[in-house]
């Protein structure tokens, strides 16, 4: 594998990816985990928790981001690599804030836009929810592949999904009011 690339740290794309990424480790979130690769900070890979009520729930799901040379002021393109039953695996997924609908990305967002977009996108039904990249089985078998979701490890991180988004620590509970 290559080591890490050289970049100019002047350049405002790099300086905003390096921010992002500081913005993510130091603000983490029980949903999802993102982090641009070590030899590519293009090239980020972030695991989501399946959406609450819905047949991905408690399914853990590994994507890759990849950020053009232009970000901000151009869209990523986004693909899943975990079986899911809702996108293919290892395809430009086309939604909205992919590089598949340039004219609708907006600089302000940013990778942690792109996370909470994609994660909304799992419970949406129908091709015309999805085009490109998006696919229709019976909830039977995304049930079963969100089972089986939590093991699957990252052949590029070597890490299952369980390590790199373990679940939240269950919140304490409360005495019954009243209760001294």
């Amino acid at each position: 594998m290559a080591g890490p690339v050289a970049y100019n740290k002047n350049n405002s794309g790099v300086k905003r990816i390096m921010a992002e990424a500081r913005e993510l480790r130091a603000d983490a979130s029980t949903e999802y985990t993102a982090s641009p690769l070590e030899e590519d900070i293009f090239d980020w890979h972030c695991t989501i928790r399946g959406p609450a009520g819905t047949e991905f729930e408690g399914g853990l799901y590994h994507a890759r981001i990849v950020l053009p040379p232009e970000y901000p002021f151009k869209a990523p393109s986004i693909m899943l690599l975990t079986p899911n039953g809702r996108f293919e695996l290892n395809k430009k997924i086309c939604i909205s804030f992919t590089s598949y609908h340039e004219d609708l990305w907006q600089p302000s967002w940013g990778v942690r836009t792109a996370i909470i977009g994609l994660q909304s996108f799992f419970p949406l039904k129908g091709e015309a929810a999805v085009g490109v990249g998006g696919i229709e089985v019976p909830v039977h078998e995304r049930k079963r592949l969100a089972n089986l979701s939590r093991n699957w490890v990252c052949p590029h991180c070597q890490q299952s999904n369980f390590e790199a988004l373990p679940d939240p620590a269950p919140e304490p509970s409360k005495p019954p009011e009243g209760d001294p």
